[in-house]
């Protein structure tokens, strides 16, 4: 079957999921900027989560992008990465609030919340890389996308980066959220890989038509 359905409900899915984030961020608790100073933590926990949900959208459509057909794996396999995607929100809800309580009450921040949010990365990543060999399992070792991937570096040190970023939260929680947000750094440079991959099989494509 073709990728148009499964590009479309996942990508109706993410958009859900950013919207859900903006609907549940608090209304600051007064009119002047120290009121909304004191959500600072949660917009910025929603800035993190949003700039991961964009991540995978794009490196979702470019995959997408690579592939001609999809199987009944593939389609369980996507849906497997939308579930740990959909707990986004919610994680992102409780780090955030529990900074802003524990803080207001001069109390140390809990390691729990920010250690979870690690957790769901971790699985979501895990989820994708299953995904991306599903993919390439139905297009066969010799497929774009195979090529594309390569070796796969970032794909490789992202999990390793998380399972330091939810062992430092117990150290720190801001230790944590610092090395989930080198990892969105990291994978915010552009890769051309999967684009380069499409661009030179239309120009195979037109040369034959040629």
């Amino acid at each position: 079957m073709r990728t148009g359905r499964v590009e479309a409900f996942s990508d109706g899915v993410l958009a859900i999921l950013i919207t859900i984030m903006v609907l549940e961020l608090p209304k600051p608790a007064g009119a002047d900027w120290r009121a909304l100073g004191h959500d600072v933590p949660v917009l910025l926990g929603y800035l993190l989560s949003f700039v991961y949900l964009g991540i995978y959208w794009n490196n979702h459509h470019h995959m997408f992008q690579a592939v001609r057909r999809v199987s009944g794996g593939v389609l369980w396999a996507n849906l497997h990465l939308l579930f740990w995607l959909s707990l986004v929100p919610f994680i992102t809800g409780w780090m955030s609030e529990e900074w802003i309580a524990e803080t207001a009450h001069r109390e140390a921040v809990s390691p729990v919340p920010v250690a979870a949010y690690g957790v769901v990365l971790l699985l979501a990543a895990g989820a994708y890389f299953l995904l991306q060999r599903t993919l390439i399992h139905a297009e066969g070792p010799r497929s774009r996308l195979a090529a594309a991937v390569g070796r796969d570096v970032k794909g490789k040190a992202s999990p390793v980066l998380y399972v330091l970023g939810i062992g430092l939260s117990y150290v720190a929680p801001w230790l944590g959220v610092l090395v989930y947000a080198v990892v969105a750094a990291m994978w915010l440079i552009p890769d051309r890989r999967v684009e380069r991959q499409v661009a030179h099989r239309e120009d195979e494509l037109q040369t034959e038509e040629g």
